[in-house]
């Protein structure tokens, strides 16, 4: 066995990372290790990749017992790591990128040889079938093309044993199939892959077994001809789980957001929204599709009033609504589920009663003369709790406590508790194990059925492809098509992700 981690331990203060976790991976294999955001898969390949020590277990690499006390001893034991955010230098070109670390150098002073590390990354370019210009600038580089440069540093370094932590997050479908050919022929060539994801179908269609983990132990293993979505969805959760979503044809009535020519800056001062020009409906979900970057999270804060808008109109219900003031949004009729609950959605330190009320707590029925109504807030979010099955042993509980899936249902629950005409929900099941995702499914679903519009932003594919009835395409800023659910494919919704609209 070319990689083994036996019965590998890891804990920090308060959780157990790693419980006696065993993987293998042979040479020439792939291995899909499954996984939910903290299930442990992090820290095991810190582990692996030199950055932690295991408080307990072996690495072994070929039989043989490895320490790593550093990631140098990790790479010189021919591991490579390709982490999910690229560690690229933007100004750096290919070339420069791939030897940094471990430059050719000539002459007596040592001077970087530039030919020879060129003529080194278009051989193995050539090798790998990784081709990539290079002389061309990092900055100036497609995602796609950008992760290939990661996969060539690890290969220049000669590891034969490539951990890809998340590989697809921030690719397109074309890219992520293109990937998909990299890893077989990278495996056809000796080389071992751990492929990290917490996505089914990829792992099956990808991986020659699959290691699945939960709550920091191992939960199963399968192979992807055993393996259903159904089946590693159940193994991950601990219960079977609902993939589809369900939900009835929807009854579209009169616009309720309105967007016309809305120009929105980033924090550099670039323009991040360019012209996007939409509108959603009662009674139905448009999904916004894009890789992550593209302006999407710069529209939802200028919808919600936490971004100034730079010129345009966004009207609500035929009336302008006026960026700058979040409450004043709020008490409009629209619901707010945050790209990012630690920032946006929630306040740490105080209970889940505390976070129900944070933008209703000055409403009569919780508030009297600037005194809370502690009954009555009680009281509410008991009912919340419930309704949305919050699982929590009081809601005087530190919401830091609860599990992710958990403090985002205390968020849709405060959200929903109010009369809403507009749903905006960006990345709603970020970080959510597929229990979770199917319950805020079905709770956005609901609230469609209802007759509120609905916005929802998303970088998963499947999300979107599951959840809308319409499907927008932000690129760079600008949407560059709004298809019917009938018209978005995964092929063509990927290709207008990549800036493709013939």
């Amino acid at each position: 066995m070319r990689l083994e981690l036996q019965k590998i331990t890891k804990q920090f203060p308060g959780v157990l990372a790693n419980d006696r976790i065993s993987i293998s991976v042979d040479k020439g294999q792939v291995l899909g290790l499954l996984g939910e955001n903290g299930a442990g898969k992090t820290t095991l390949m810190n582990i692996l990749s030199g950055l932690y020590r295991p408080d307990s277990g072996k690495i072994l690499i070929d039989g043989k017992e490895r320490i790593f006390r550093d990631p140098a001893q990790a790479i010189d034991a021919g591991i490579g790591m390709v982490h999910q955010h690229f560690m690229l230098v933007p100004v750096f070109d290919v070339t420069e990128s791939v030897v940094l670390g471990n430059e050719p150098t000539k002459g007596p002073l040592g001077s970087f040889d530039r030919a020879t590390a060129r003529a080194q990354v278009v051989e193995l370019s050539k090798k790998h079938g990784l081709h990539v210009d290079p002389d061309a600038k990092i900055e100036s580089l497609p995602v796609g093309v950008r992760q290939r440069v990661e996969i060539l540093k690890a290969l220049y370094r000669k590891s034969d044993i490539l951990v890809l932590d998340e590989p697809s997050a921030v690719l397109t479908p074309q890219e992520t199939e293109e990937l998909f050919e990299i890893i077989r022929g990278l495996a056809k060539g000796g080389t071992s892959v751990i492929f990290i994801t917490h996505k089914l179908n990829e792992v099956i269609a990808v991986a020659d077994k699959i290691t699945v983990l939960r709550r920091g132990a191992v939960a199963g293993e399968t192979t992807p001809k055993k393996a259903t979505a159904a089946k590693l969805a159940e193994m991950m959760v601990g219960r079977e789980v609902q993939l589809t979503v369900s939900r009835s044809k929807s009854k579209v009535a009169e616009p309720i957001l309105q967007v016309k020519g809305l120009n929105v800056l980033n924090d550099a001062g670039g323009l991040a929204v360019n012209s996007a020009t939409f509108e959603v409906r009662s009674g139905e979900i448009l999904a916004v599709a894009g890789v992550q970057g593209n302006g999407q999270t710069e529209l939802v804060e200028a919808l919600t009033g936490l971004r100034l808008v730079d010129s345009g109109t966004v009207v609500l219900e035929k009336k302008p609504l006026h960026a700058g003031s979040p409450r004043e949004i709020a008490m409009a009729g629209v619901a707010h589920i945050p790209e990012d609950r630690n920032r946006d959605g929630m306040v740490k330190g105080m209970t889940i009663a505390e976070n129900y009320i944070l933008n209703t707590y000055h409403l009569p029925q919780y508030s009297k003369n600037g005194l809370l109504n502690r009954k009555a807030i009680a009281a509410a979010t008991e009912q919340a709790v419930k309704d949305f099955d919050v699982r929590t042993p009081s809601i005087n509980t530190d919401i830091a406590s609860l599990s992710g899936g958990n403090q985002q249902k205390v968020i849709v629950a405060r959200e929903f508790s109010r009369n809403v005409r507009l749903v905006i929900a960006a990345q709603p099941t970020r970080g959510l194990d597929v229990g979770s995702i199917e319950y805020i499914h079905r709770r956005i679903v609901e609230q469609r059925d209802a007759g509120a519009a609905v916005l929802i932003v998303s970088t998963e594919l499947d999300e979107v492809l599951a959840l809308g009835d319409r499907v927008a395409v932000m690129y760079e800023g600008r949407i560059v098509g709004i298809l019917d659910a009938k018209e978005a494919t995964r092929e063509r919704v990927g290709l207008l992700m990549g800036g493709i609209t013939k």
